[in-house]
This record gives C-alpha cells, sequence and structure tokens, in this order.
C-alpha cells in the first residue's frame, strides 16, 4: 500500500515541478547577471511573507546574496515557492515507514527507482528542483533502512530461546529467513540493491553469531543437534535464494552443520559401544605413552582378560539392541521439517564401521595369537542398521 501511495505521489510531483522549473527560468531570465537575480530573489521572498513590505529589510538582500553564491538559483526559487513540499514529503515518509515494520525498504525501493528514472527521462531537466529534493529524501530513507536493520540485527543477537523448545529451527533463523523473504519480493525489480546487499551480510553475521552463542544452559536438546539442524537450515535456505554477496554465508553454513554433525554423531555413537570405545582409547593412550604393542596385553588394565571380560557385554542381540534404542531417540528429537534423519544414520552406521574396523586392527596388533574376536562381525553390523532402516 505504501508503495503504490508514494508512486502516485513521484508521478504527479514530476510533472507539475518540471513545468514550474521550465516557466520560471523562461519567465524570469535566469541568464540574467547576479545582481539582478538577488533583486528577483528577493521580491520572491517578500510576496512568499505573510507581511508585507514596500521596502525589504537589508538583512534579507544580504541574506539573498549570501544563498546565492552557495545554490543555484533556478533551485532557489523553486525553494522558495514550493517551500512546504520537503517538510511534507518527510511526514509522508514518516508515515509510511509506519504502515509495516519493513515499509523502509518498499520506500528506499521507490525513490531510488523514481530517481534513476526522472535521470534517464528526455523530459528530466538537468539540474532539476525535483531531483535535490528527492536526493533529500533518498538520504533520509537510507538512514531510516539503515535503522532498521540495526534494530533487526540486536534483535536477532538477542533472541531468547523459548524454555519449553526442545529443538527445531531457532526464532532467531526464521527472523532471517522472514527478513530476506520480504527483502527479495521488494527488491526483485530494484534497480540497485547495494543497500540491500550490505544488510543481508550484516544479518547473516547476526544470525550466526545467534546460533553459535548456544550453550546447553538455554537448550533442553543436544546443544550440536540444534546447531546442526540450524546451520542446515540456514544452508539450504541459501541454496534456495541464491544470493551472490551471501555465497560465502552458504558454503559457512555447510561447514558448520558437517562439524556440528560430527560432533553430534560421534557423541551419541560413543553409547552403543561404550565400554569397548573406553578400552580401546586406553590402549591407544598406552601406545602414544611409548608402550610397545606386544607389551600391551600385559598392563593390568588391558590384559586379555580384561578385553574378553569387556568383549562380553557387547554380544550381537544387545548391540542392536542399543541401535534401536538410539534410532528411536534420534527419530522423537530430530525434527522432521529439515528431514536429517536418513543423513544422521548413515553419519552414524558410517562412524560405526570405522570404530568397529579401529577395534579389530588394535586386537590383532596388540593381541596377536590371542585368538579373540568379537561376538558381532562386520556383516552383522551393516545388517543391524539395515533392519532398522527397513522397519522404521
Amino acid at each position: 500500500v505504501s508503495k503504490q501511495m508514494l508512486d502516485q505521489v513521484l508521478r504527479e510531483l514530476q510533472p507539475l515541478c518540471t513545468a514550474e522549473q521550465r516557466f520560471v527560468e523562461k519567465f524570469f531570465h535566469l541568464s540574467q547577471n547576479t545582481a539582478e537575480l538577488q533583486v528577483l530573489e528577493v521580491s520572491v521572498r517578500i510576496r512568499s511573507s505573510p507581511v508585507l513590505s514596500t521596502s525589504p529589510p537589508s538583512s534579507l538582500i544580504q541574506a539573498s546574496a549570501s544563498a546565492m553564491g552557495q545554490e543555484e538559483p533556478t533551485t532557489q526559487l523553486l525553494s522558495e515557492i514550493f517551500s512546504s513540499l520537503e517538510p511534507e514529503l518527510r511526514g509522508f515518509l514518516d508515515v509510511c515507514n509506519k504502515i509495516h515494520p519493513f515499509s523502509c525498504l518498499q520506500v528506499l525501493v521507490t525513490l531510488n527507482d523514481s530517481i534513476f528514472e526522472m535521470w534517464g527521462s528526455s523530459s528530466a531537466l538537468p539540474s532539476s528542483f525535483l531531483n535535490t529534493v528527492l536526493g533529500n529524501m533518498l538520504l533520509l530513507a537510507k538512514s531510516s533502512f539503515n535503522k532498521c536493520i540495526g534494530t533487526l540485527c540486536k534483535e536477532i543477537e538477542e533472541a531468547k530461546v523459548p524454555s519449553k523448545m526442545k529443538g527445531g529451527i531457532l526464532p532467531s533463523v526464521s527472523r532471517f529467513e522472514e527478513f530476506v523473504n520480504f527483502s527479495e519480493e521488494v527488491f526483485r525489480t530494484a534497480q540497485r540493491r547495494g543497500e540491500l546487499d550490505k544488510a543481508h551480510l550484516r544479518l547473516a553475521g547476526s544470525v550466526f553469531s545467534s546460533v553459535n552463542s548456544l550453550t546447553s544452559a538455554n537448550l533442553k536438546m543436544n546443544t550440536d543437534m540444534v546447531m546442526m539442524e540450524n546451520f542446515h537450515h540456514i544452508h539450504c535456505f541459501l541454496c534456495q535464494k541464491k544470493i551472490q554477496c551471501l555465497e560465502s554465508k552458504k558454503r559457512e553454513a555447510k561447514q558448520r552443520y558437517s562439524e556440528h554433525m560430527e560432533k553430534y554423531v560421534i557423541k551419541y555413537l560413543g553409547q552403543p559401544l561404550e565400554k569397548l570405545n573406553h578400552f580401546f582409547e586406553g590402549v591407544k593412550a598406552r601406545i602414544a605413552q611409548g608402550v610397545k604393542e606386544e607389551e600391551v596385553s600385559f598392563q593390568l588394565a588391558y590384559s586379555k582378560q580384561e578385553l574378553r571380560k569387556v568383549i562380553e557385554r557387547y554380544p550381537g542381540k544387545e548391540v542392536k539392541r542399543a541401535l534401536e534404542t538410539l534410532y528411536r531417540k534420534i527419530h522423537k528429537y530430530l525434527s522432521p521439517e529439515e528431514n536429517l534423519l536418513p543423513v544422521v544414520w548413515h553419519a552414524m552406521e558410517q562412524e560405526l564401521i570405522r570404530q568397529y574396523q579401529e577395534f579389530e586392527d588394535l586386537i590383532q596388533r596388540c593381541y596377536a595369537g590371542s585368538g579373540i574376536t568379537m561376538d558381532f562381525t562386520m556383516e552383522d553390523l551393516l545388517s543391524f542398521f539395515n533392519s532398522i532402516t527397513l522397519s522404521s
């Protein structure tokens, strides 16, 4: 609505101001010398004054002479004739900005486009008075736009996670998405978008900061899981929008999403084979300290007997049951909108296979000839994952 109103106002102003400017230049012969122009300016000011005077005060003449050195004669005269135009436009822009939180975007685009059209118009005058007024309005619109972006950045950075929120897309991310969708629609046909690109970069920085600042203190869920989902959401959104200035942010979102998925997977995969993980971490620590691989089994805590005890805790049936429990837990807490369950589950499968291969390798190197093997094979492990996926 504000765009249509502003468009109409500007369309009606241009022919009026252009016609008046042509008349003033022709009627008053503005190629006259400076002294004549000063007298002309004085007469205009007197006629527009509420108090008529037969002889202008010397102060007015001096003020006119001073102003003439700073301002083009035509612009100066039209400023007197249209003295209420700029204040009225300022008031009108204030009303437009109050209609919608992001109305300043529409005002900025409309003014920008209008000025460009005037410059390209064959009927436009070289030093148009209206260009000067609209230039001032454009500065005002840019100031309002920058204030709006600053307020929105602060809102995004300080957005609090609802106390009952268990996961899913954060309010700050949704707010960023809302602004980008609205602004891209407003600027879809705009002739310039430099101001918007700067705003997008500022807001993207704020939303990344907001997600990065998450801590377990204000979340009931695993922080890495929530950060993984939100960076994944940002990455997918930026892929869809294809905004050139945000290409680096799109790549950063993908990197952050991958980092947090890895942390999430490794943390949660420690649960199905927790004792085995703990045992072999100890084995690797001894080797790192200088203990020879063939001598590890002579360490009391890492003897063959201790390894057999740990392995006995993980028969194939128990491993499968633990994986089923883990799958249900992940399914419960991952938000369905992001559809990350298949991706996360596959990453977990790859990580568990890697762990299994590492355990087998350490057994062969440190417990060679002992005949010790785990209760389940690689084929069993792949079968467990496949069966859980099919039954879900």
